[in-house]
């Protein structure tokens, strides 16, 4: 098997020989016939979030399931599937109030080592999933059924980028008809939380960014204004076309200016949703007082709080009616060989969304 292994960060190096354990209770194997590039795998790999290392990053992804371990009973073999990195056990506190994003418990899948190199050293299981591969071992948790009539390539980027940005504005705000929406950064998850504000009936949907390609993908999406955030002017415009500020402010951008910024952008009363998140040592300061004055509500977004099974086949109706666009998401594809150009061209700000496709075994 082959897969991209980052041996030091920002380094990944792809080897021809990776083995992987056999599917336990619970677990499925999945064959990976596309990986986008998400810029969470490239934040771990340049030691953003520390981690351990070596590691296989890759987590949004598609494939075709190959085998199932003991007790599956929902997927079976040639099932085509999304695959993700959330793995919940369906029974702690958090999986019974919906919310397996956060699922409280450590799986036997977390506690044990599924990828060896050649030389049989382990490697850790990036983002628990390791899709820059061509097959993953997961829990069948991280996996939701596809049809037959959307291509795999498509489907990946339902793995990861469209969840999040999709599900903060759906499920952790919960916008209503009729809101207003500014989503600070434009990129993988902020394009679909656009997506996201105008398929529930916002009216007034502002994206932020400072590269400009993407604030035209953010109109694309169904941003009715965009703005580059360096510009001095934007606070006030921002007020101004949403009569005082907005209602809810949906921060992707993974930096703390863009945090900071998004105070200065939403009403009295509103919500900050926060998706992105800074590397580690990003520090934002916050006037306790006047979020209590202004009765702000700060809600941290995890996935889009979505529940894979429900959300999966509600995006792909979506996408089938024409509602959620995906195929104008992705700026590149390549072969494994070349994922670190592919990684290079999100980092540099030049892509939206790169694949990684892979031939069939």
């Amino acid at each position: 098997m082959q897969a991209a292994v980052c041996r030091a960060f920002g380094r990944p190096l792809t080897i021809e020989e990776v083995s992987l354990a056999e599917p336990r209770a619970g677990e499925v194997e999945v064959e990976i016939r596309a990986c986008a590039i998400c810029h969470s795998d490239i934040t771990y790999a340049r030691g953003g979030w520390g981690g351990e290392l070596p590691a296989v990053y890759g987590h949004e992804a598609a494939g075709i399931v190959r085998r199932t371990g003991e007790g599956v009973t929902e997927l079976r073999p040639g099932d085509r599937v999304v695959v993700t990195l959330i793995r919940a056990c369906g029974h702690c506190p958090a999986c019974r109030r919906g919310r397996p994003v956060v699922c409280r418990e450590d799986l036997p899948l977390d506690r044990r080592v599924v990828l060896h190199d050649a030389m049989g050293m382990p490697l850790v299981q990036g983002l628990r999933t390791a899709a820059f591969a061509e097959r993953v071992l997961v829990h069948e948790s991280q996996l939701a059924v596809i049809p037959e009539d959307m291509p795999l390539a498509t489907a990946a980027l339902l793995g990861c980028g469209v969840l999040t940005g999709v599900g903060a504005v759906v499920h952790t705000a919960a916008v209503r008809p009729g809101e207003s929406v500014v989503v600070v950064g434009t990129g993988g998850v902020g394009l679909n939380a656009v997506q996201g504000a105008r398929i529930v009936g916002a009216t007034r949907i502002l994206a932020l960014d400072p590269n400009p390609m993407k604030r035209e993908a953010a109109v694309l999406c169904g941003a009715t204004h965009t703005f580059d955030p360096t510009d001095p002017a934007v606070v006030g415009e921002v007020r101004r076309l949403t009569g005082g500020g907005a209602d809810w402010v949906v921060v992707t951008a993974g930096v703390p200016a863009a945090f900071a910024l998004a105070q200065m952008l939403v009403a009295r009363g509103g919500g900050l949703v926060w998706v992105g998140i800074p590397e580690d040592g990003g520090v934002l300061p916050l006037d306790p007082g006047e979020i209590a004055g202004d009765g702000l509500r700060i809600l941290g977004s995890k996935m889009g709080d979505v529940r894979i099974r429900d959300d999966i086949p509600t995006l792909v109706e979506l996408w089938r009616q024409g509602r959620l666009l995906l195929e104008p998401l992705v700026s590149g594809r390549y072969p494994l060989a070349r994922v670190n150009e592919a990684m290079a061209a999100v980092e540099r700000g030049e892509a939206l969304r790169n694949l990684l496709l892979f031939e069939p075994a």
